[in-house]
């Protein structure tokens, strides 16, 4: 097992190095995630940490980050090692070996030989599209490992009928973390909930609830008590919110319906994952097995369709793979142990297994598809980010560090400066929120507070795209230039940036700043005077 883990670690992280050092080359040797996500986690840490206070700035508490675990540890790592951006990317590296390492592990109890737990542990990997997690700087590779480990610790369990041990232990425990490492998580969880009752194991389903939504509930009483929102601004804001006083079954098709049959996401991402896990459970239902032997010999299969359709529902699947990497995980965690076969003698078991086979090839065809995406999502992703929200970063700190700023995107200029952040959007602003709670794209109301409140509050700049007011940006804020990017677009909104004057008093100040400043040579630069 350990030469196992050691070649498949060596394989992956090689990998990572080759792309980190393709990052730098593009980023002027300045590594960059490839997400401004990454650094809102950073910034909160970084203020949790040193000025004990859980927000996107250090002046006031607001409930931006959407994995509370992951900051968490991440604010305790700056805490011990000081403020350092890597720490993002040492942390994912160091998890992504644990990975591998309960990867190596899970498929000893299924493969045979190093060779094979090789295969399918990179299978897993690539599956996950791992390595673009880590380079995202993202929870997501925790999120991936807690789902890993959790499988391990089942399966053992489930092998040992469902004794009372270490391994149950194992399972209970990681099914506590999960819901604070990605609120999404909270699908997986309900799933083994509903399946340990379809095969009458009521005090199990009870405890898998019980552990995984308290520490959400806790949670969820803190942020409430500080913002009014039970859950954390990225969540309300960015998920399906569900009407009580309405037709709940009209909206649970409607749903359906948006998110499932008519999102060509939920079949590249997922259809042939799902028609695997039915093909199984088909399987088991030929031989005339009775309902709760099916469920049982089928578990994990029925617990992730139910996972997947609640996550296609009330989630969101992207093409970059961060939110369902979890999934993918799980997915090829089943998928193997049910085609081992393959790994073992593939001729002859594609001979007698042809539908399995085609589905194994189908799945290897999907992760080199999402190999090659995931490579134009590295490298063109960290140069897209280091050109317009670093270098947006860099122009703040060195004119505006402790200025009061609008702005839309908020990771790389929260945490590289001191601004006071008013985020049109809401994910760092607890005011903004009761606009944007029920519609993107809020009306006058909205639009009247917005000019109001920067007038008000004395707000010097604004930094957004234009498309994300709507075009409709107060007409006391003046465009006094626009950004734009030479480079193709691969992770941002937009390629145009603008920069507003909102004080009249610092607009000429603010116009000559733009102009002195030493900006990419791959961010054109024009003044709108």
């Amino acid at each position: 097992m350990m030469r196992s883990f050691l070649t498949t670690a060596a394989i992956f992280f090689g990998i990572c190095f080759i792309y980190i050092l393709i990052m730098l080359s593009s980023t002027e040797n300045y590594f960059t995630y490839i997400l401004d996500d990454a650094y809102i986690h950073l910034a909160v840490a970084k203020h949790f940490a040193i000025n004990g206070v859980w927000g996107i700035t250090k002046y006031a508490l607001s409930s931006t980050s959407s994995s509370p675990v992951f900051t968490l540890i991440i604010s305790a790592l700056i805490s011990v090692f000081g403020d350092h951006a890597l720490i993002l990317l040492i942390f994912n590296l160091a998890i992504s070996g644990l990975l591998i390492f309960f990867l190596s592990k899970y498929y000893s109890l299924f493969l045979p030989d190093n060779r094979s737990i090789i295969m399918a542990s990179l299978f897993s990997l690539f599956t996950a599209v791992l390595h673009v997690q880590v380079m995202s700087g993202m929870e997501h590779v925790l999120q991936v490992f807690v789902i890993a480990v959790n499988i391990y610790y089942f399966q053992k369990w489930y092998q040992n009928n469902f004794k009372i041990g270490f391994d149950a232990y194992g399972f209970y425990f990681t099914i506590l973390l999960l819901g604070l490492v990605r609120f999404e998580s909270m699908f997986y969880f309900l799933s083994f909930a509903f399946v340990f009752l379809l095969i009458k194991k009521i005090k199990e389903a009870a405890l898998v609830l019980v552990l995984g939504f308290v520490p959400i509930l806790i949670f969820g009483y803190f942020n409430y008590s500080n913002s009014g929102y039970f859950l954390p601004n990225s969540v309300i804001l960015k998920g399906p919110l569900l009407d009580f006083s309405g037709n709940i079954f009209k909206q649970l098709i409607e749903l359906f319906f948006d998110r499932v049959i008519a999102n060509r996401k939920f079949y590249k991402i997922g259809l042939f994952p799902l028609l695997a896990c039915l093909f199984f459970i088909f399987k088991d239902y030929k031989k005339k097995e009775n309902f709760q032997k099916i469920i049982l010999n089928n578990f994990l299969p029925v617990v992730w369709i139910f996972a997947f359709f609640m996550h296609c529902m009330f989630s969101r699947l992207l093409e970059i793979y961060r939110y369902e990497a979890y999934l993918l995980m799980a997915f090829a965690m089943i998928f193997i142990p049910r085609v081992k076969v393959f790994f073992t003698n593939p001729v002859s078991s594609f001979r007698s297994e042809k539908i399995a086979g085609s589905l194994l090839i189908i799945n290897l065809l999907l992760l080199i598809n999402k190999s090659v995406y995931g490579h134009i999502m590295i490298t063109g992703g960290t140069t897209n980010i280091y050109e317009q929200q670093i270098q947006s970063a860099r122009f703040l700190k060195k004119y505006y560090n402790d200025s009061k700023v609008v702005a839309n995107d908020i990771g790389a200029i929260c945490y590289f400066t001191d601004i006071h952040l008013l985020d049109f959007m809401g994910l760092g602003s607890n005011n903004v929120v009761p606009y944007r709670i029920k519609t993107k794209k809020p009306g006058d109301v909205f639009y009247d507070f917005l000019a109001r409140y920067s007038g008000d509050n004395k707000y010097e700049l604004a930094i957004a795209y234009d498309e994300w007011l709507d075009c409709r940006a107060p007409k006391s804020w003046k465009k006094v230039a626009y950004l734009e990017l030479n480079e193709e677009n691969v992770v941002l909104a937009q390629t145009n940036l603008f920069i507003y004057s909102i004080d009249p008093g610092s607009r000429e100040s603010l116009i000559q700043n733009i102009k002195k400043f030493n900006w990419n040579k791959n961010v054109k630069v024009k003044i709108l005077e």
